[in-house]
């Protein structure tokens, strides 16, 4: 589904302006307190629709198509992490919300925002692309940058697949990676996910800079859920959720065993919806769980 079918069926586009005047859209779906959803690298707004969809019987969500995908502005040439925090705010200010979802690289921004933006009472992330010490290896961004450079994009983004993704598949042979990928995602899917390539490689280079900051989410005054799925879980994953449990004033850590990286958009969205809205919807004050 493309975002303009998200748009048409099932929510309203909405465009605020950001702080650099790029134009940010997101897309507003349901009724009750205000959510922002962040989506991933290598991923749109569209991709979050049935999460979107599940949460807002509960809840006003409103998804955010980030800078680099249409119809919100590009990227930049001074991208960088603080853009999309800035991003955030402006749609926070619009909507006036105070709840937050991020996966995976939105997840860090969804982290990164509840740190410098205290309108935000509670906030669950899932995978959240959290680097300790170097856990999210960016040994593939030399040959993943060459690939991009000469329009080879199923050699880039296998090369990134091997490169991130679980232990099982460090090894893997390009050759072998390209061979079985149509297996996992359809041509369009693939098609989005070449289109933003050039995007993936700016964002991950602002994970490899936000190494081992973790420590300032000290700061952080909302509660925070962090989720996490066991199925294929890269290596970086646990550590990752460890050190931010050791140092969030607030979490509570909640693992889905038969769920993989894509919970939220792909696999299990309903799933992982009901744990956002119990747990957002909670009114009891906890302090620091871990299951």
């Amino acid at each position: 589904m493309t975002a303009n079918a998200f748009a048409s069926h099932t929510a309203q586009f909405q465009t605020v302006t950001s702080k650099d005047g790029t134009r940010i859209s997101y897309l507003t779906t349901g009724k009750g307190p205000a959510l922002i959803v962040v989506p991933g690298a290598l991923a749109f707004a569209s991709n979050y629709a049935s999460l979107a969809s599940a949460l807002g019987g509960s809840f006003t969500v409103h998804t955010i198509e980030r800078r680099g995908r249409a119809p919100s502005g590009p990227q930049g040439d001074d991208y960088s992490i603080t853009k999309e925090l800035e991003d955030i705010a402006a749609i926070q200010q619009a909507t006036s919300a105070g709840l937050l979802f991020g996966h995976s690289y939105g997840g860090l921004i969804a982290l990164e925002s509840a740190r410098n933006n205290r309108a935000f009472s509670k906030v669950a992330v899932y995978d959240p692309g959290v680097s300790i010490d170097g856990s999210i290896s960016m040994k593939w961004m030399p040959a993943y940058s060459r690939y991009l450079a000469e329009n080879k994009f199923l050699d880039a983004f296998a090369t990134f697949s091997i490169g991130t993704g679980p232990a099982q598949g460090k090894n893997m042979p390009l050759w072998l990676m390209k061979l079985i990928m149509p297996l996992f995602l359809t041509r369009r899917e693939q098609e989005q996910k070449f289109g933003l390539l050039a995007a993936n490689l700016l964002e991950h280079r602002e994970i490899a800079r936000c190494d081992s900051s973790y420590r300032d989410y000290r700061e952080v005054s909302a509660r925070v859920l962090l989720m996490f799925g066991c199925k294929r879980r890269p290596d970086w994953l646990a550590q990752g959720i460890k050190a931010l449990a050791e140092v969030l004033p607030s979490s509570k850590v909640v693992e889905f065993p038969k769920l993989d990286h894509f919970g939220p958009d792909k696999s299990a969205p309903k799933e992982v919806a009901e744990c956002i809205r119990n747990y957002f919807l909670e009114q009891t004050a906890w302090k620091l769980e871990v299951q």
